[in-house]
């Protein structure tokens, strides 16, 4: 359904989404607006919360009083157990709500520039965003998709990520694949960006998902006592810099095969990356040959 979404005239259905749902939103301390069940609703604060976190934005455009197709969605993906516990930790959940009635010009202007920015006419559209703000991957309308399959169209765009060494070696026996540390410090903003900008690059994306097992940690909490040693062990006992991002390949999250500044252009980490699964390839076959 195309419309205009600075001046929409809908006859009908008045109910609203959110009433329906039970999505009040409330403003919290700080001035950010978000509902009940965890939808942000401006655009500045869920950027604000994906540059800290490093998640991926997940922006819902609705029309809640006027748009049968948005009521819909909501009702059988965004409200389903399903949908909340695939949510919850991955992505940062933003809502651009323009109603008929029940917000103010000035709020109707803010969301509208919104819709501009990303060229969005029609309702529901629902993108998943960089915390850049880049545009990952765009779905428009509902066609009566399960909340397993809706679910799967956005996690297929959304990098596998560890968020600790432990989970990451697991998950590398069992994959027979090396694991690949993405570390920054605790608490570092600027490097916590960087690390975000080089996960959600599609060319590292794609090597990482074919060839690595990813982890994104940092040494104070990379989980417990002992694998702080180990990433120390790993990090050659040094501490890292402000903003400092460093890419370390190892098979067992002890010893270090490979090791580069994430700090450049994610073209030349892959560049360094490409050159570290060529050199194990060759090494691999003089072994073989030997034997």
């Amino acid at each position: 359904m195309n419309v205009s979404y600075l001046n929409v005239v809908v006859p009908g259905r008045r109910a609203t989404i959110a009433a329906a749902l039970g999505f009040v939103f409330t403003a919290f301390s700080g001035g950010v607006g978000v509902a009940a069940e965890g939808w942000l609703t401006r655009y500045e604060d869920a950027m604000e919360v994906a540059d800290r976190t490093g998640r991926p934005v997940l922006t819902v455009f609705t029309g809640s009083d006027w748009c049968p197709h948005c009521t819909t969605l909501e009702e059988k993906i965004l409200d389903s157990a399903e949908f909340r516990d695939w949510a919850r930790d991955r992505v940062v959940l933003l809502m651009i709500d323009l109603p008929q009635n029940g917000i103010t010009q000035a709020i109707r202007r803010e969301r509208s520039l919104v819709c501009k920015r990303y060229g969005v006419s029609t309702f529901p559209s629902v993108l998943l965003l960089t915390p850049d703000g880049e545009k990952l991957t765009a779905q428009t309308g509902y066609t009566g998709l399960s909340p397993a399959e809706w679910i799967g169209q956005f996690a297929t765009h959304m990098p596998a990520v560890c968020d600790t060494l432990d989970e990451a070696v697991v998950r590398a026996r069992g994959a027979k694949r090396p694991i690949l540390l993405v570390v920054s410090r605790p608490g570092d903003t600027a490097a916590r960006t960087r690390t975000a900008s080089l996960i959600n690059d599609p060319e590292f994306e794609a090597l990482a998902n074919s060839h690595f097992v990813v982890a994104q940690v940092n040494p104070a909490t990379a989980g417990g006592t002992e694998t702080e040693q180990s990433m120390e062990h790993l990090l050659g006992g040094v501490e890292l810099a402000p903003e400092a991002v460093e890419i370390i390949v190892t098979d067992d999250g002890q010893t270090p095969l490979f090791s580069q500044s994430g700090t450049q252009h994610p073209s030349r980490v892959v560049s360094g990356l490409r050159r570290f699964l060529a050199a194990r390839q060759a090494t691999r076959a003089d072994d073989a040959t030997r034997r």
